[in-house]
């Protein structure tokens, strides 16, 4: 069991995990998700850490779908923020305990301000990485900012 596992079982929200053989070759950890599960890649979100500000260790966390890209500009606006920037790998790893490609926003070790793409809002459920690759978790998108503090937001253009 990962952390993002463990906090959806002990706050009882109904999800379900999904597991594959996860490719090293892979480009795209989402996109390869998305085709190993078979998945609409609109249901399918990827997790992004970012930095506010200029200062690489105030992070703030994006999800969004794994075909999109995240617009910096509306995540700092998200975030309160005057500038965004993506964040810098080892920083996030050591922030939520997770190893790019496999950050989970859920169970993380520090609690970030956490913002959802509204596209999420009007979905059943979405798929989020359950914190390694080749691991995913599909719950309802209500469930996931619940439990993240999350707020929806246009995160893409």
């Amino acid at each position: 069991m990962t952390p993002a596992i463990n906090t959806a079982k002990k706050n009882k929200v109904d999800h379900q995990v999904h597991q594959y053989d996860h490719d090293p070759r892979a480009q795209s950890y989402g996109l390869e998700a998305v085709e190993a599960l078979g998945q609409d890649p609109n249901a399918v979100f990827k997790t992004l850490l970012f930095s506010l500000n200029g200062e690489p260790k105030n992070l703030a966390v994006a999800v969004i779908p794994v075909d999109q890209k995240l617009n910096l500009k509306l995540a700092a606006k998200a975030a309160k923020g005057k500038k965004a920037e993506m964040a810098d790998p080892e920083i996030a790893q050591k922030t939520t305990g997770y190893v790019v490609g496999g950050i989970s926003p859920l169970g993380q070790k520090k609690a970030l301000p956490t913002f959802i793409h509204d596209s999420a809002e009007s979905r059943a459920t979405m798929c989020v990485s359950a914190g390694k690759r080749g691991l995913e978790i599909e719950l309802a998108p209500k469930d996931l900012a619940k439990l993240t503090r999350g707020q929806f937001v246009p995160l893409c253009l």
